[in-house]
């Protein structure tokens, strides 16, 4: 495939790529930014042909998304997959968020939740099951009012046609009519070689209306009589309220009440600004609790220790020990990664309408079931009168999977009796985030003579996420998270023994952008590299030695290599860097072209990556995936960092939590090297685990000096 140079036109577009915001390319059609009207029984839809696809008079064809577009791209790449199968005209296709309050009954929409790179592996089969279901529908009703056998007609561009009278019909005047129809079984769906639309470079159907401003997020909702809060919480996370003057705020302009609500209080005014300022001003007494006195520093002591402390072992085969004692050389290497927070553009907000018989949510959320749960059950209101109107998200990478803010909407609109938008600061939103666990990392690998590994001994210290999201006590220590990418690690090696030591803090942690893989690949590819050197090795070669029992990862590697230009010569202080990891059922190569000046300052200026991920629905899709995975990535890797101090967030908006910006953005390739077969690997998230190690690496090749812990604007790397 073609392989477009990212650079700085394109920064804008890869930075909201995931995160869901202002996009390229144009599209013909408008896309609908949320269903015009809550789903509900009473209300059915006569051209409904099934609860995936309507077809309205005009010819329009509406394809339901269950999943949350966060500027992943699955507004288009969904609807592709229906599409496929449906034969309708492609430029007549708008997508339209699926209710999350009819998935109550039946659950025709199956899995809501959006996370895990799984929209299209997880749903792929379901939604062309649901197409092909919808076609053979539109025959049948078709076949009847031409008094033809089905097997007589067929479906092309949104039409049945009658084969032998050359008659034709409209999909738009079969639909009520296809959706009486009850087919005797379920037709197949095509296999990849049948494929005319998947796969096809297809322009995002959410792009005009996000061009235009009609994109409805969250933080756009309007509604009439609606009131505004905002929140402040105890700085040191669980925290309570001893006591807070109310009577001064409700003397300011605006302000109407103070709610307590969970984590803190929240101000309600009839403007946020009003809110904000109130809730700034807001004189509280806190109890901080036992961990006001604790520090990122004291973390950092204690995950080290764990090192050598108890762990669970994940995995052990051959002879760990043995290896190691009869090794020629021995390598070991300590790795450190801090919490990373999500850092969404559109900071959390929810829009809840309470009453006591029917709760109407607007928000961004990634898991529509669970918030409809979570209103119904905070509310005391039954699931099946809660509406969750699905809006744009504006970032979601993890952080939009729990909806915080949306208990507390609850809350206020129920003490309100009034719809309420609540909406986190900023400094909020950094300050009081579920984060990117901390871990130390310690590893151990004995080479033979060739300098390859005979043993390796990997551990990992790491925040345990289940028991930070109250999900229970992880029972055998192990999880399943904090290992990805070592217990499965594709390098050959006879013996390999993987510990985890499971360690909480008092600060939540959660699933970040390639949840395990974030940390656990930065260490891994960074020993690779150390083992390489310790061999007197290519970097690349080294690789591909180690994984000559996998032509996927050698296709990845030789691609990486050949589009790179790896070997060939680049001017003093500048230096390649490879690395290459598996997940998500995707495998990810990256080379990272680094310039370090003598004073330390790093440039990123170019990054290859290779990306086999089996199959792919919208190439185009892919290429911005990876461009956002790279700017997401290389952000924690040059400047991520959650500190604690007094038990507190130190960090509280982009002036100290610094993003990647125009001027920190590499030029950025992509290149699909597809292995094909039954593997369908996920996209938004396998881009990022390389390219921290792939910098690194690309700065010891620069430097000599080997960085081993994160963010890399810590290390002195001046001459």
């Amino acid at each position: 495939m073609n392989a477009p140079v990212f650079n700085r036109r394109s920064f804008v577009v890869a930075c909201l790529s995931f995160a869901g915001g202002l996009a390229v390319g144009v599209s013909p059609l408008k896309a609908l930014p949320i269903a015009g009207k809550p789903w509900s029984p009473e209300s059915p839809e006569a051209q409904e042909v099934n609860a995936w696809v309507v077809i309205e008079p005009d010819g329009t064809i509406l394809i339901r998304v269950a999943q949350s577009e966060m500027g992943e791209g699955i507004f288009t790449a969904l609807p592709m997959i229906v599409a496929e199968e449906l034969h309708c005209d492609w430029t007549k296709v708008k997508p339209e968020f699926a209710s999350a309050n009819r998935n109550l009954t039946g659950t025709p929409y199956n899995r809501m939740g959006t996370g895990g790179s799984g929209a299209v592996r997880r749903s792929r089969e379901f939604l062309q099951q649901a197409g092909a279901s919808a076609r053979e529908r539109l025959i049948a009703a078709a076949a009847q009012k031409f008094g033809a056998a089905p097997s007589e007609c067929v479906a092309r561009d949104g039409m049945v046609i009658h084969q032998a009278s050359n008659r034709s019909l409209p999909y738009a005047e079969l639909s009520g009519d296809a959706a009486k129809i009850r087919l005797p079984r379920e037709p197949k769906i095509k296999t990849p070689d049948q494929f005319k639309l998947i796969g096809t470079a297809q322009n995002r159907l959410d792009v005009p209306v996000k061009v235009t401003g009609e994109a409805m997020f969250g933080i756009d909702t309007r509604l009439p009589d609606m009131v505004y809060a905002a929140v402040t919480a105890c700085p040191v996370f669980g925290g309570t309220v001893k006591s807070f003057d109310e009577a001064a705020v409700k003397k300011r302009r605006g302000v109407l009440a103070v709610v307590p609500v969970d984590g803190g209080l929240a101000v309600v005014a009839d403007n946020f600004w009003r809110a904000k300022e109130a809730a700034l001003a807001l004189s509280v007494e806190w109890d901080e609790g036992a961990a006001a006195k604790t520090s990122s520093e004291e973390f950092r002591k204690d995950y080290l220790a764990a090192l050598d402390g108890p762990a669970a072992t994940a995995k052990n085969t051959g002879d760990v020990a043995a290896g190691l004692n009869a090794a020629l050389k021995k390598v070991e290497a300590v790795y450190e990664v801090p919490h990373l927070a999500h850092a969404t553009m559109e900071p959390l907000n929810a829009t809840v309408h309470w009453t006591p018989d029917r709760i109407d949510v607007w928000m961004g959320t990634q898991n529509p079931d669970a918030s409809l749960q979570l209103a119904a059950d905070v509310g005391g209101v039954a699931a099946e009168n809660v509406f969750v109107h699905t809006c744009y998200l504006g970032g979601g990478f993890g952080r939009r999977a729990v909806n915080d803010e949306l208990r507390q909407a609850v809350q206020v609109s129920k003490a309100m009796r009034k719809p309420v938008k609540l909406i986190w600061t900023r400094e909020v939103d950094i300050r009081h985030d579920r984060y990117r666990p901390q871990a130390a990392l310690r590893f151990r690998a004995g080479l033979n003579a060739d300098g390859m590994p005979v043993a390796m001994d990997l551990r990992t210290a790491v925040g345990s996420i289940t028991r930070s999201l109250g999900w229970g006590k992880v029972e055998n220590g192990i999880e399943n998270s904090a290992i990805e990418g070592l217990a499965n690690t594709p390098y050959q090696c006879d013996a390999l023994r993987v510990d985890c030591a499971l360690k909480n803090t008092h600060v939540p942690v959660m699933f970040w952008r390639s949840v395990g893989s974030s940390q656990n690949a930065f260490a891994m590819e960074s020993f690779i590299d150390e083992l390489a050197y310790a061999a007197g090795k290519d970097p690349y070669l080294y690789r591909r030695a180690l994984l000559s029992h996998r032509p996927d990862f050698l296709a990845v590697l030789d691609t990486l290599a050949q589009k790179s230009d790896w070997g060939t010569k680049l001017p003093q202080g500048s230096a390649r860097g490879i690395a290459v990891h598996e997940s998500f059922g995707t495998i990810v190569g990256e080379v990272a072209q680094v310039n370090v000046s003598k004073s330390g300052d790093i440039k990123v200026e170019r990054v290859v990556a290779a990306v086999d991920c089996g199959h792919v629905v919208n190439p185009a899709t892919v290429e911005r995936q990876i461009e956002s995975a790279v700017i997401y990535g290389l952000t924690a890797a040059l400047y991520g960092e959650i500190t604690i101090g007094d038990g507190a967030v130190k960090q509280g908006n982009f002036d100290d939590y610094q993003m990647v910006r125009m001027a920190d953005s590499p030029a950025i390739e992509t290149h699909l090297v597809l292995s094909g077969g039954s593997k369908w690997g996920g996209i938004g998230e396998p881009g990022t685990p390389p390219i921290a190690p792939a910098v690194a690496n690309a700065i010891f090749a620069a430097t000599g000096k080997r960085i081993r812990s994160l963010p890399i604007k810590n290390q002195n790397l001046g001459v």
